[in-house]
């Protein structure tokens, strides 16, 4: 391995003064300006040539069961409850956790379905649920936000809350928390970890330092850092001789950074050092981060010499935020110079690095540049990623330049590389922002071959399409097998078809849309969601606005605060 690194450096130190001639003279392999389309190179290919991302083990289970639940799955006259349950038991497919497994990667995103098929394999004899399993159904509920399902599957296989079952574990609890961080939801995310913290297999064990962790991490990743950052200092304050790892702080730092609140991150940094707690190179790569999120690449600049200092040796994920920085600002031949201090550190480049340059020169919309670092990551054995090639694709969607997305998609497929969803996102945003339907069609037809269940977002975009090109049939049928597969559509989707509906008289659809959205349940718990009710949402406004005025006019002659509340006072009663 040191070998390798030595020819790096050498390398560089032979070429370094060639580097930035490379990245900006005017020749590329990308064609020519007045070429329509793209000659990409030849790429290499990945590690697995296979063309889905949740390969079908068939040696684990019968191919042929999973093409018969599979079609059941898709069968647009089968629905949730009974009625599933029922052509399960018609198969004579006797259910295997591998089987469900895969059933679960291919339709991850129909959790009605899934939940029924779950329990449908649990009643059959001989069925023994897997660990895994079991946590992916969890996580399946969790994402779907039907967390009253999720609890009755945990409390009915943890027996009495004292001893856990083999399924139920720690990461079942893990899967919960950041479900309800991501929904938006922290106190129950709190409480989920005491719950799991006064659990005898999990209290007073390592697993449940490690959950907590979790627990902040998570909160903190989705905009919830004041509440962990109170739960924190609550624990602190109750549990005595409770000495927080270097870990939380990290995490914490981190949260507070993402949060932009630059003045909180840098205090409990400040205060970290204070108690003692020795910084880590994970501590120093959180600052840098950090800086480099705010803006403020030339302090993280800095904070890397100060690692020098204090002996720490920055490594690749200390250099990457800079380097992703100075793209993103436009500042390319300063991130191509950091480029050549990650060649001279010990650690050297990896993929993340050549992305972040990659996606720098995208966004300056240089995708000659872009291009000589795809092909120079190549040259060093680097096999780019979905990511890799999302950057180019997000230039495409952005000035809709559908021929040359659709010939590196093509590209991509010959060579045996597996778009991910945000490729699939990107591309049907694109054709359908162009009203390119049949094209549309047939690149989600493809996705669902490859393993990826359409989602709300994919969903939306083919209902909106079809119905702007006055397919209302095709449309309708898009949504209803959202509802069927229990993804709940938004609301300005229900709102436009709802509307034109009823303008054009089409009375028979129109009932059967509001018959469809009256049977879903995370409906009944917004009231008036799905009315349409424009007369109650003008009224509203009005008053608002009213509201607003009057408190304007006051503002403009009232001196003294207390009528100033007493307005208020008065405003809100009212």
């Amino acid at each position: 391995m040191n070998t390798v690194f030595r020819q790096q450096r050498r390398f560089l130190l032979l070429n370094v003064h060639h580097l930035q001639k490379l990245f900006f003279s005017d020749q590329s392999w990308l064609s020519r300006k007045g070429n329509p389309l793209i000659k990409w190179p030849s790429f290499p290919s990945p590690p697995s040539a296979n063309c889905e991302p949740h390969p079908v083990p068939a040696s684990i289970f019968s191919q042929n069961n999973f093409s018969i639940i599979s079609n059941l799955l898709k069968d647009p006259s089968i629905t949730s409850g009974s009625s599933l349950q029922s052509a399960l038991d018609q198969t004579g497919v006797d259910p295997d956790p591998g089987l469900v497994q895969a059933i679960f990667e291919r339709f991850d995103s129909s959790p009605k379905l899934l939940h029924d098929l779950f329990l449908w394999a649990e009643k059959k004899p001989g069925f023994n649920c897997s660990a895994t399993l079991f946590d992916s159904m969890v996580n399946i509920l969790g994402k779907a936000r039907e967390f009253e399902d999720a609890w009755s599957l945990v409390l009915d296989h943890i027996g009495d809350g004292k001893e856990g079952s083999a399924l139920v574990s720690v990461n079942t609890f893990v899967i919960l928390i950041r479900r309800y961080a991501r929904a938006g939801m922290p106190r129950p995310a709190l409480r989920t970890f005491e719950f799991a913290s006064s659990l005898e297999q999990i209290c007073n064990s390592d697993e449940e330092t490690n959950l907590f962790g979790i627990m902040l991490d998570s909160l903190c990743k989705e905009g919830h850092v004041r509440v962990a950052s109170e739960y924190f200092t609550r624990r602190k304050e109750t549990i005595i001789g409770w000495v927080p790892s270097i870990r939380v702080y990290n995490i914490l730092i981190n949260g507070w950074f993402r949060s932009r609140k630059l003045k909180h991150a840098e205090r409990l940094w400040l205060d970290m050092k204070k108690e003692g707690v020795s910084p880590s190179v994970v501590t120093y790569g959180t600052l840098v981060e950090g800086y480099c999120t705010m803006r403020r690449v030339e302090r993280a600049i800095e904070l890397v010499d100060e690692m020098k200092g204090a002996r720490i040796e920055p490594n690749v994920k200390v250099y990457n935020p800079i380097i992703d920085a100075l793209g993103e600002a436009g500042r390319l031949k300063e991130a191509l110079g950091m480029m050549e201090r990650v060649f001279l550190s010990e650690s050297g480049p990896n993929i993340s690095t050549y992305n972040s340059l990659v996606k720098g020169y995208c966004k300056a919309r240089d995708l000659v540049g872009a291009s000589k670092i795809l092909k120079m990551m190549i040259s060093r054995g680097f096999i780019p990623t979905p990511t890799t090639y999302n950057y180019f694709f997000r230039y495409f969607s952005q000035f809709r330049k559908t021929e040359e997305a659709m010939n590196l998609y093509t590209k991509m497929i010959q060579s045996g590389h597996t778009p991910d969803r945000l490729t699939y996102h990107l591309l049907l945003k694109m054709l359908c922002e162009e009203e390119k339907l049949d094209l549309a069609v047939q690149v989600s037809k493809e996705m669902r071959a490859r393993g990826y269940d359409k989602d709300l977002a994919t969903g939306t975009m083919l209902i909106h399409l079809f119905w702007k090109m006055h397919r209302f049939e095709d449309a309708f049928g898009e949504f209803e097998d959202m509802i069927r597969r229990g993804i709940t559509p938004q609301y300005l989707t229900f709102q436009r078809m709802n509307n034109d509906l009823k303008k054009r008289g089409m009375t028979e659809m129109l009932s059967k849309l509001c018959n469809m959205m009256s049977s879903v349940r995370s409906s009944k718990k917004l009231p008036n969601t799905y009315s349409g009710d424009e007369d109650t949402s003008r009224a509203r406004r009005t008053s608002i606005m009213r509201k607003a005025e009057a408190m304007s006019d006051m503002l403009k002659t009232c001196n003294d605060p207390r009528e100033l509340v007493k307005h208020r006072t008065l405003s809100k009663k009212a």
